[in-house]
């Protein structure tokens, strides 16, 4: 029998409500200080208290556990949800030290962040091991999450070498929750962005 071809109209990518919204340079949320729903707090180990929309928050309780049962290590929430102030906030502090374009590789502006849609996580290494740097990705917490994170419901939102098209450097801690559904499927393909899954522009810069 002949699976079902995967409906990619199933939910929105344009409701900021929506796990399949995208976010990017050239699709803000509507409204921009869109303040996500259902949010909790993630019962997990952290470097800044996380919290984030109840479905995602149970998919990482699930993935840490997962990751310490096979390996006896730990990771830990580094950054997940940011309200429109608090996005205002990080990306003026990252203007300040870097200058705008820096900052717009770096940080998302206000309105523009997945992480204000509740459903993206930063995720370190406990004890702290290359927070927020490229070489994360060769820890092996980084290492188990770009394996295996599909499995939970999650990609990697800013792969390496797509600068180009998600109009971010490459974050290999920076994840995001899409369900479970649209991971596999992503991952079934080899598709590594949401703006190639869903056929839409690249957003290297804004408008």
């Amino acid at each position: 029998m002949t699976p079902e071809p995967f409906d990619k109209t199933e939910r929105s990518i344009d409701d900021p409500a929506s796990i399949w919204v995208v976010v990017n340079k050239l699709r803000p949320l509507d409204p921009q200080d869109y303040a996500a729903p259902d949010l909790i707090s993630v019962p997990v180990a952290y470097a800044n208290p996380p919290i984030l929309r109840k479905y995602a928050s149970s998919a990482v309780v699930k993935m840490f556990a997962a990751f310490t049962d096979e390996t006896g290590l730990e990771m830990q929430s580094q950054s997940a949800y940011r309200a429109y102030s608090v996005q205002v906030r990080v990306y003026n502090g990252w203007v300040d030290q870097l200058g705008q374009k820096g900052a717009d590789l770096t940080s998302a502006r206000p309105g523009y962040s997945e992480h204000q849609t509740g459903l993206a996580i930063d995720i370190s290494a406990k004890p702290a091991e290359c927070t927020l740097a490229a070489c994360f990705g060769d820890t092996p917490q980084g290492k188990w999450l770009a394996k295996k994170a599909w499995k939970y419901g999650f990609i990697l939102r800013y792969p390496e070498d797509a600068t180009d098209i998600t109009g971010y450097e490459y974050e290999p801690w920076h994840y995001r929750y899409v369900g479970k559904d649209l991971a596999k499927e992503m991952h079934k393909t080899k598709t590594e962005t949401l703006e190639e899954f869903f056929g839409l522009p690249d957003a290297p810069d804004y408008k």
